[in-house]
């Protein structure tokens, strides 16, 4: 099983709390104008990188809180990073994935495509929304415009309600 990626940071401290292996998936529909990784749009780009060769690499870093699914957009390529996702989660970690999309659209869109239902439920938090340039704010936790969302997964599907985290709440696995 194959990911098309445009690049891996193995030990990130920004995206998410904790030490967090983050992949930078290949392929974007969203295209936000001020995007902070246009390098990441073409879907042609990056290489293809085998799902089994990163989770040698994430088993063989210690420190690791979690790993965090970033882009491009994560959910152009929902089955191998579900996939990723599960094996990471059995590990003891933690999973954030970015999305331009809004959570409530991934979650209709899920109960008709098992890839996008797997993605969502291996997600620990969901950060939803496009980045908007007119609504950029540098003080914001993990974000990059005021309309993007922290979503508690879980909590969400067990609640049928949109749960919103404060920036502060810490992540646990």
């Amino acid at each position: 099983m194959y990911l098309r990626v445009a690049g891996v940071v193995p030990e990130s401290i920004v995206d998410g709390p904790g030490i967090r292996y983050t992949v930078f998936v290949q392929g974007c529909c969203h295209r936000c104008p001020g995007c902070h990784n246009p390098q990441t749009h073409p879907l042609d780009g990056g290489e293809k990188v085998a799902v089994e060769d990163l989770l040698k690499d994430i088993k063989g870093r210690k420190l690791l809180r979690g790993v965090t699914f970033s882009g491009g957009e994560p959910f152009l390529q929902p089955g191998p990073l579900a996939y990723l996702g599960r094996q990471v989660r059995q590990m003891g970690l933690t999973v954030i994935t970015y999305t331009g999309f809004l959570f409530e659209d991934i979650l209709g869109k899920s109960r008709k495509e098992r890839d996008f239902r797997e993605l969502l439920l291996v997600s620990h938090w969901l950060i939803d929304g496009p980045f908007v340039i007119q609504r950029r704010d540098w003080k914001l936790s993990y974000r990059g415009s005021s309309n993007q969302r922290i979503i508690d997964v879980p909590a969400s599907l067990k609640e049928r309600r949109t749960c919103i985290l404060e920036p502060e709440k810490r992540l646990t696995g």
